[in-house]
């Protein structure tokens, strides 16, 4: 089974930068209760996972591993 989802992130400021985050819609395919985690990512190094009323970054690290953090 293949589903295709509808990514899209809330505009915000991260702490440590003045830069606001621009918004835009992606799709992401999910196979088999898999995401490729290239396509998730989406040449970033980082993201903001919203999990009920707190706030995770995954982030990969110069290892290429990945870690997650509130």
């Amino acid at each position: 089974m293949q589903f295709e989802t509808e990514m899209s992130g809330a505009p915000s400021k991260d702490n440590q930068s003045s830069e606001a985050v621009t918004q835009r819609e992606r799709s992401v395919v999910i196979a088999n209760n898999r995401i490729d985690s290239q396509s998730l990512f989406d040449g970033n190094r980082e993201i903001v996972i919203a999990h009920g009323s707190e706030i995770y970054r995954l982030r990969v690290t110069a290892q290429n591993k990945l870690i997650l953090t509130k």
